[in-house]
């Protein structure tokens, strides 16, 4: 019996215009000074959060051996109802340990970077050149007796952009394309499994594998570039109307930033 109560991310269609619209550029302007860069990994590196970190994992291997025990005479849809309840007690769980490390985290992120006048801060790892690495800095008052200080004023207004893109997949033309790409996707798969059923030759289920890749290919082409296409379009648009220098995903931006995800959605209704 496939255990279903395994940690890890969930398997999804990445929507292509991901890839090929907000994926994180890098930064190279040496002329722009308010930009800082931070290495979450160094942050999640500390004591404070290797500690959360074992809890977490401790809680839930005890949690796993119990929801083990009870869904191995349970039905299919009662497994599926214990794996739901496990996951949601795992997630509460992990928001107890980590949430105030967090809350604490953004708080230190937020002091340096108005200490350095930054209007902000992205993930380091889409940095090749410039910008201030606050890391240490952050890191140091972490490790400080005390808890840090929030500053009294807000980030300046930022050159660089960004948005969500969980929230642009949401939109319907988006949604509408992508939920008809996945339809096809499924139906392509049962025929190509299909057919590799009677296939007799190594030849032969090198063909229908080829054959299968391409009738994709055609079909993201067909189907998704467009709407690429016209989500890049209306990025560029908004980003220009305001003056930004870059925009990049929601997920690279740590701290500042100027969002311009709603007006993104709102032009591509």
């Amino acid at each position: 019996m496939n255990n279903p109560f395994t940690r890890g991310r969930a398997a999804a269609l990445a929507f292509a215009l991901g890839a090929a619209i907000v994926s994180a550029p890098a930064i190279g302007a040496t002329d722009v000074t308010d930009i800082g860069s931070l290495d979450q990994a160094a942050l999640a590196a500390l004591p404070s959060f290797q500690i959360a970190n074992k809890q977490l994992n401790d809680y839930g291997n005890s949690l796993r051996k119990q929801y083990i025990g009870r869904a191995q005479h349970a039905s299919q849809g009662d497994q599926q109802k214990l794996a739901a309840e496990f996951q949601s007690k795992m997630a509460d769980k992990q928001r107890q340990l980590f949430g105030p490390l967090f809350n604490k985290a953004q708080i230190a992120i937020a002091s340096v970077a108005s200490s350095k006048n930054l209007s902000v801060v992205v993930d380091k790892r889409i940095v090749v050149f410039g910008g201030q690495d606050i890391t240490s800095s952050v890191r140091d008052l972490l490790s400080s007796v005390g808890d840090p200080v929030p500053p009294v004023s807000t980030p300046p207004p930022s050159k660089v952009g960004y948005v969500d893109q969980a929230a642009i997949d949401q939109t319907p033309r988006v949604k509408a394309a992508t939920d008809a790409f996945v339809k096809f996707k499924n139906e392509q798969d049962k025929a190509a499994a299909d057919k590799l059923k009677t296939a007799k030759t190594d030849a032969d289920r090198d063909a229908i594998l080829k054959d299968y890749r391409k009738t994709l290919d055609d079909k993201q082409t067909q189907s998704l570039k467009p709407m690429v296409d016209s989500t890049r379009n209306a990025i560029s648009d908004i980003a220009k109307s305001k003056g930004l220098i870059l925009v990049v995903d929601k997920g690279n931006i740590v701290f500042g930033g100027t969002d311009i995800t709603k007006d993104v959605t709102e032009k591509l209704k």
